[in-house]
């Protein structure tokens, strides 16, 4: 039985891997702190976890620098009272980049449970959650230590029929490996190489079979979903990226930013590089849609490509940085930097037509959600003590 409905966002990137919103779904273009606010929450903690949304819940990735305790917290999807909080871990607290969170990685749900994965004590630990918050089992992943480059965690998990899939590269441990929802137990894993690099896995269904991709490592590598054999790789990028992979057709695409910038599209059999370019998508993910690629740089510019041939067809300069990923509703695509600024425009491949600019809290590092006819948020204000976070639910009155 499908416990899933088109109501729901289930994991990071969406039901769909994607970023793109389910048909028929409408959302508001315009909103500020009070128009077109059907409830906000305030967050406790910090974290740049995007929402997941199952149910009659919204659920967040969290974490208390003060007290060094990772969880998850659910507010009610209709009225943002919380439902429920609980604790994963406590201590163990690494040191990381100051952009970064010990609460990054987006949640999971098959519709049953909840999954989220933390690192802390030099690991990574998954946990899993029955829908009232409470924790079902608890699974030390892998080791996770990085020495030359101490940033910190950020790869989201994702669920491939009845397992849940999670990464960690570093230059001491770099694996990935497939765990079974129901208990936790292991079904597959595979060694990568001693290569620090924070890009989410990702399943799509490419050349008639489910492949699970990994950016990063100079490389973008394919997987069997659900064997976890190597399918084949090809060599690109640069050695850390943070964007997940996307596709359409035939293609793959990623960018990278570190030490190197480049942004490609591969084969999806490994036979090569179709075409590449030196534009860097560092943390942030891009966007495909109807044959065109888009994507917002770090620099804070709006570029749209032809997704087979790489051909530049515009590009606009807004405002950067940026970290969090574009999502597409409809034909219309919502893009934000981490100031909180979001830019509304229209997903046409001829020209930057721009629909609305809003501006909510003064961080925008988590990426939007959109299901239902509705917007969530995840957004602060304030710096060090004074920080607060807030999630906003945005929808027509």
């Amino acid at each position: 039985m499908n416990l899933v409905s088109a109501d729901d966002w289930t994991q990071w990137r969406g039901p769909n891997h994607n970023n793109i919103a389910a048909s028929g779904v409408t959302v508001p273009f315009e909103w500020s702190a009070t128009k077109n606010v059907v409830w906000k929450a305030d967050v406790v903690g910090r974290g740049h976890a995007s929402p997941v949304l199952i149910g009659d819940l919204v659920v967040l990735c969290t974490a208390d620098d003060a007290s060094q305790t990772q969880g998850v917290v659910a507010f009610d999807r209709r009225t943002g009272k919380q439902r429920w909080i609980t604790a994963v871990s406590q201590g163990g607290f690494p040191r990381i980049h100051p952009k970064n969170t010990h609460a990054s990685a987006t949640a999971a749900t098959d519709g049953r449970m909840i999954f989220a994965v933390f690192s802390h004590h030099e690991k990574v630990e998954v946990a899993a959650f029955d829908l009232n918050g409470k924790i079902v089992w608890k699974k030390d992943a892998g080791g996770f230590r990085p020495k030359a480059y101490e940033y910190g965690y950020a790869a989201s998990p994702t669920i491939y029929k009845d397992t849940l899939i999670v990464s960690a590269d570093s230059d001491t441990f770099a694996w990935v490996k497939a765990f079974r929802l129901a208990d936790g137990s292991t079904a597959w894993e595979q060694q990568r190489t001693l290569l620090l690099n924070w890009s989410s896995p990702i399943v799509a269904s490419l050349k008639g079979r489910d492949q699970l991709l990994l950016s990063g490592q100079n490389r973008i590598a394919s997987y069997d979903a659900g064997t976890g054999r190597p399918l084949w790789e090809t060599k690109c990028l640069t050695v850390a990226t943070c964007g997940t992979c996307i596709w359409e057709g035939d293609l793959v695409f990623a960018s990278g930013g570190f030490p190197d910038s480049q942004t490609v599209a591969v084969r999806a059999d490994g036979s090569g590089i179709a075409w590449s370019n030196n534009v860097k998508c560092y943390e942030q993910s891009m966007l495909v849609y109807q044959g065109h690629l888009y994507a917002f740089s770090d620099q804070g510019i709006l570029y749209c490509w032809n997704a087979q041939s790489g051909q530049e067809m515009w590009k606009q300069r807004l405002k950067g940085p940026v970290s969090s990923s574009p999502l597409l509703v409809g034909d219309t695509i919502f893009a934000t930097n981490e100031a909180g600024t979001t830019w509304v425009f229209k997903a046409n491949p001829q020209r930057y037509e721009q629909i609305a600019q809003n501006q909510l809290g003064e961080s925008g590092f988590a990426s939007l959600v959109a299901v239902d006819n509705q917007l969530w948020i995840r957004t602060a204000s304030g710096d060090g003590p004074q920080r607060r976070e807030s999630l906003y639910c945005i929808g027509a009155k």
